[in-house]
């Protein structure tokens, strides 16, 4: 027999609440790594220095001026000021808040449904463990808000609480001027109005005028209708285009990397807690739907992982004390403060192995090699203005950096949906093939290239420039390189500027180290380019990997040591340099060390990771 549950301002439950904010907080404070973040940015920018919303394209060159819808503007608006008044402090404070604010009113939609024990706490930090990886600082984040409030509101009224219904037509209105998820709310609404409506036929014409509602304010909108179709036309055309099928998050779940947050258990767990209530005559048709809708989407696109742990998360605290509370438990576990400490423990337990991820490491800061800070600070100082191409990820920063100046603005942003078809296409095609490469540029003959320096498999445009001696590399860092036309308007900067041994490709580097092992001449070349390449960005550890492994041909073990290391600070993920250390470690006689790097490396990259590939 379970105990009867504390008041909220028992000092158990309040300690309880406490670790387990804490724990969410800690769980959504990973370093940024968002490109998008920039182009959102730029639009708030704009929007502040003009007094008005731009319905016309001010962030891309090709489409300079054409009509576009103004998606997530009002979010947009509301990121701004925090991070012009406040910088990274206040992204990360908007950031905490909001998924403190999204998981409260789970919790509170937990409560209503009707969990109040210890428990809740505990599946609450599991939530934000599967929900962290959703919790950048884009508008999807204030939709999740909009979602868990709703969720409450409909809760409290399907419980014979307060009917605070009328509040989800201004939240429908908010959310279809933050963000394209708005038909996740109105179908929310119907799925209480289907399922969890009271049998009283006026309580349901009640809610039937909620949902009319909140679709008639969604069109009052800037963009109007036009901004209500962007996800219709996302499901039906967008998402079948090679532009769209590149973009990582728009692919299937990936189950396996997230075994750690517990995301299979919950995907497996919860629909068989719904049918075990079902089994039991206490099912509940909301969860139901809730579940299937919510899987579906999930398993289909990894964007729904968050609308996924919100979802399922006051569900399966309900469903779960409701379980626990007709198992046995030996005696000393009915004390308060007892069942407070273990569920206190519990929150941080859960949390550990998704927190000890070596590639999201805690951080109140943006994920170095990411954007291209440097490259645009070079774009700067030397005057490259006309026709960029850029790689699609880079160009929100782009815009961000150099907006309202029309001559500095990307080909394309981290929003193609505002680019024509044809330049989606184009732009696909191109860092492809090297044909499509040749007729893109001779259709728009760009000035000079902004490129990202990890790209994705299947990518080719970077070879086949290491080929085309009518292009420099001018500048290089983890995140972009530089290269302008050697016969162009930038003929003196490619004079003075280029690489002459090092090249653009990750093949072509693998190709350099080769070279360089057998021709000292060459290696020296090689060292003083990379040593100017290193000197020209902060995040540079591709150059620093390089001089480590020439500092280590030369004999200079001492020296490669530092390179290596500072390599690994900045490229943690980068495979074969725990070899190399360990190779370094064995030389002066710490075999213990050395076998230490070598397990890291199988731990990360697995037995087959090459050596030091660059």
């Amino acid at each position: 027999m379970a105990p009867p549950p504390l008041p909220l301002t028992h000092p158990a439950v309040l300690i309880t609440a406490a670790v387990a904010a804490v724990c969410i907080v800690a769980s959504v404070s990973f370093r940024l790594a968002d490109t998008d973040l920039w182009t959102l940015l730029a639009g708030g920018k704009a929007i502040w220095a003009l007094h008005r919303v731009p319905l016309h394209d001010q962030w891309s060159w090709p489409g300079y001026g054409a009509p576009q819808v103004a998606s997530s503007w009002l979010f947009r608006a509301l990121l701004w000021p925090l991070w012009s008044s406040f910088g990274i402090a206040g992204l990360y404070a908007w950031r905490w808040v909001a998924t403190l604010a999204a998981f409260g009113f789970i919790g509170a939609g937990a409560r209503a449904l009707g969990a109040r024990g210890l428990l809740t706490p505990i599946v609450l930090v599991w939530g934000a463990l599967v929900f962290r990886m959703r919790s950048e600082v884009r508008p999807e984040l204030l939709a999740a808000v909009l979602f868990a409030a709703q969720l409450w509101i409909l809760e409290c009224r399907r419980a014979g609480g307060a009917d605070r219904s009328r509040w989800i037509m201004a939240l429908a209105w908010l959310w279809a001027n933050a963000h394209a998820s708005y038909p996740v709310g109105l179908l929310l609404t119907a799925i209480y109005l289907i399922a969890g409506n009271p049998a009283a036929a006026r309580a349901r014409l009640e809610l039937v005028g909620v949902l009319g509602g909140s679709i008639a304010l969604s069109f009052l909108n800037p963009s109007t209708w036009r901004a209500l179709a962007q996800p219709f036309q996302f499901w039906l055309s967008w998402r079948n285009e090679p532009m769209f099928r590149a973009i990582e998050e728009l692919e299937p779940l990936y189950l396996a990397a997230h075994w750690r947050s517990g995301l299979p258990v919950l995907i497996a767990g919860w629909p068989l807690l719904g049918l075990t209530r079902i089994v039991r005559r206490t099912g509940d048709a909301v969860e139901a739907i809730l579940c299937a809708v919510t899987t579906v989407l999930v398993l289909g696109s990894s964007r729904f992982l968050g609308l996924y742990a919100l979802a399922a998360t006051p569900f399966v605290a309900r469903d779960l004390e409701w379980l626990a509370s007709a198992l046995p438990r030996p005696s000393w576990t009915t004390r308060a403060g007892t069942r407070g400490a273990i569920a206190a423990t519990a929150c941080v337990v859960i949390a550990l192995p998704e927190w000890t991820r070596i590639e999201i490491p805690f951080g109140i800061d943006f994920e170095p090699g990411v954007f291209p800070v440097a490259a645009c600070d070079f774009i700067g100082a030397h005057g490259l203005r006309g026709r960029a191409f850029n790689h699609f990820q880079l160009g929100g920063y782009q815009a961000y950096r150099f907006w309202p100046d029309r001559e500095r603005l990307p080909f394309m942003t981290t929003q193609p949906e505002n680019s024509p078809r044809q330049i989606r296409d184009g732009y696909i095609a191109a860092i492809a093939d090297s044909a499509s490469w040749v007729a893109l540029d001779r259709g728009f003959r760009f000035d000079y290239l902004l490129l990202a320096r990890d790209v994705s498999p299947g990518e080719r445009l970077e070879d086949v420039l290491d080929q085309d001696p009518g292009w420099a590399m001018v500048f290089a860092d983890d995140a972009a390189e530089v290269m302008v036309r050697r016969a162009g308007p930038f003929a003196a900067l490619a004079d003075s500027f280029a690489y002459r041994v090092l090249p653009v490709s990750a093949e072509g580097r693998r190709r350099l180290v080769g070279a360089c092992a057998v021709d000292s001449l060459l290696r020296r070349r090689a060292i003083a380019e990379l040593e100017r390449e290193a000197a020209g960005s902060p995040a540079n550890g591709v150059a620093h990997r390089l001089l480590g492994m020439f500092a280590m041909m030369d004999g200079r073990r001492d020296q490669a040591r530092v390179h290596l290391e500072r390599a690994l600070a900045l490229q943690p993920l980068a495979p074969g340099i725990h070899p190399l250390l360990g190779m370094l470690a064995l030389a002066r006689g710490d075999t213990a060390e050395a076998l230490r790097e070598i397990r890291i490396e199988r731990r990360l990259h697995g037995a087959a990771a090459a050596p030091g590939g660059p």
